[in-house]
């Protein structure tokens, strides 16, 4: 399996589970709470999802994490960095 699957495909929850280092279940879940997108075929109903789906709840958790990091960043910032004046306190 390619690291990084075609839009078009579709995907065994065991193929998603095993690109995103989680649990079969932990895929499942996700799919149950809309934050990637499957369907149901076949009939035994099997699930398969969207590898672009994948792709984009990786870039949600990308975007996810970079805000985060912002947001910690601008809690630590002292006043006078913000403003740019004054003294600065733990320059880099």
């Amino acid at each position: 399996m390619s690291a990084t699957p075609s839009d078009s495909r579709l995907l065994a929850p065991a193929q998603v589970a095993e690109l995103l280092g989680i649990s079969v279940d932990e895929v499942v879940d996700l799919v149950r709470t809309a934050r990637i997108r499957g369907v149901r075929i076949g009939s035994a109903a099997q699930m398969r999802i969207f590898a672009r789906s994948v792709n984009e709840y990786l870039d949600d958790l990308a975007e996810e994490e970079r805000l985060a990091a912002l947001w910690r960043q601008s809690n630590e910032a002292s006043f006078p960095e913000l403003w740019g004046t004054g003294v600065v306190r733990n320059a880099d």
